[in-house]
């Protein structure tokens, strides 16, 4: 009976032990994750803003007005692209991240 309890004490304990470290590393792969999507947002940023600047600097040094709405025209074209192409990025990275931190092992192969 002792040999029982010994026994199931140490499964017990086992499984405590798995439990915590899949909590472990379950919590570095998303703070892994969050460290991805939060880098490739600001690269989006500093894309976009790069753009932007771009555009304001072009639309500075149009001839007339009818230039200035073609460039502003052609900002808000190419931007409504980016945005959605970006968009899409992230959408990815948090599905990959999501598929990953429920598949068995933690998904330490997502990134």
């Amino acid at each position: 009976m002792t040999d029982d309890r010994n026994d199931m004490g140490r499964a017990a304990a086992d499984a405590a032990q798995n439990a915590t470290d899949r909590m472990r590393a379950s919590g570095q792969h998303m703070l892994e994750s969050g460290s991805t999507i939060s880098t490739k947002i600001l690269d989006q940023v500093e894309s976009n803003t790069q753009e932007a600047f771009a555009a304001m600097r072009a639309a500075a040094q149009a001839k007339d007005l009818s230039q200035v709405m073609q460039i502003q025209s052609d900002y808000l074209r190419t931007q409504g692209q980016r945005s959605m192409e970006q968009a899409r990025e992230i959408g990815q990275l948090i599905m990959q991240f999501g598929r990953a931190s429920v598949s068995p092992g933690g998904g330490s192969d997502a990134a």
